[in-house]
């Protein structure tokens, strides 16, 4: 998922930066408005909390079956799926790489690809994001 509008700012490590608005780029990722509309009418409320990663792993899929549905809702899982660990797991942090792509840095330098998880979940339901999540949260 490339994000130009981001712009191209890189720090040392040649990784895009985040731009100064850091809380307003997080707020952009967080929006995830497919992935909120589905889950809504699901009856599923969407707090950014851990609890709500395994409530979307039990929605049933009928996106699925919806070619163009299917990648728009895999990239807003994998934005939820950041946007959770951001503000819930100590020292995460939203990173742009360079090539656009939106990942999550954790406190020990470690980066998740999180869209590519999302994708995985959407189109098989595996694994979990609740389970990446815990996954996430123990390093």
């Amino acid at each position: 998922m490339n994000l130009p509008f981001l712009g191209h700012r890189h720090d040392k490590s040649g990784h895009a930066a985040i731009p100064s608005d850091a809380e307003g780029i997080a707020a952009l990722l967080s929006e995830c408005e497919l992935l909120r509309s589905q889950a809504a009418r699901a009856g599923i409320r969407l707090d950014d909390t851990p609890a709500s990663l395994e409530a979307l792993d039990q929605l049933v899929p009928r996106w699925r079956d919806d070619a163009e549905t299917l990648p728009r809702l895999g990239n807003d899982a994998g934005l939820y799926l950041g946007t959770v660990v951001v503000r819930t797991v100590p020292g995460a942090a939203w990173l742009i790489r360079p090539d656009g792509e939106p990942v999550v840095r954790l406190a020990s330098g470690r980066e998740v690809e999180v869209a590519g998880a999302g994708q995985d979940w959407a189109a098989s339901g595996v694994p979990e994001l609740s389970q990446l999540y815990a996954e996430i949260a123990e390093t």
